[in-house]
């Protein structure tokens, strides 16, 4: 279909081309689904919002720490600083103080060395782990038999509203998610009322690399991700 956007079916070459300065990007043989084409009203309305003081500063620094993770060699560019170290950076940039970090209780381990971290760089950390509350299942309509260790076994449901109003709370400057469940991520982000980043997300079966199956998508270990939908 040509009437919606699908950058996925695009060669890439026509909004990030490689010109000079001093010239004009053409979207002329660009595919009609190009989103640049079809939806021009509402990019231009988005750029009007670049012109609010905060979120124009916002974009900048993003952009500038973009290109600071970023070096010039002699066999080329290549990348520098891992997220984490980008994320500290960012935050610096901001002139954030009080960091906030949503965390899956799964992942605790790994909370604990993100917050000594964020720590050991200045900044105060308000952690709030997706088990808070102690909310059993069954608050949210789960069934015995749906409870990963099983009917007999009281299980906390993910919270991850509350981790989001906490945070709000406490008046953090920049919310981090680190690891929350397919669901449970779009919840927190739903009701997050400051700006925020993702450090990491889960994945049990490949440690928390979800690209490492789309690249093995076409071995026969992960062909089935591949398989059309039966109708």
């Amino acid at each position: 279909m040509s009437d919606i956007p699908q950058c996925t079916r695009c060669s890439g070459i026509f909004c990030y081309p490689n010109i000079a300065a001093d010239q004009t990007p053409s979207f002329d043989e660009a595919p009609l689904s190009c989103p640049t084409k079809l939806r021009t009203d509402i990019i231009e309305e988005a750029l009007s919002h670049y012109d609010l003081e905060d979120i124009r500063e916002f974009a900048r620094l993003a952009s500038v720490q973009e290109f600071e993770c970023y070096e010039h060699t002699p066999v080329g560019i290549r990348t520098r600083i891992p997220r984490i170290e980008e994320t500290v950076q960012f935050a610096q940039k901001n002139g954030y103080q009080k960091l906030g970090l949503a965390f899956c209780s799964g992942l605790a381990n790994e909370a604990r060395m993100v917050a000594d971290i964020l720590e050991r760089n200045g900044f105060e950390v308000v952690s709030v782990c997706c088990k808070v509350g102690a909310v059993p299942k069954e608050r949210i309509g789960i069934e015995p038999e749906e409870k990963i260790s099983g009917p007999e076994f009281y299980e906390s449901m993910c919270n991850p509203i509350s981790q989001a109003g906490i945070l709000n709370e406490e008046g953090v400057d920049f919310a981090i998610l680190l690891g929350l469940c397919v669901g449970h991520d779009s919840l927190f982000i739903k009701y997050c009322q400051v700006p925020m980043t993702v450090l990491a997300v889960k994945d049990r079966v490949t440690g928390h690399n979800p690209l490492a199956a789309v690249y093995l998508s076409r071995s026969p270990y992960y062909r089935r991700l591949r398989r059309r939908a039966q109708t």
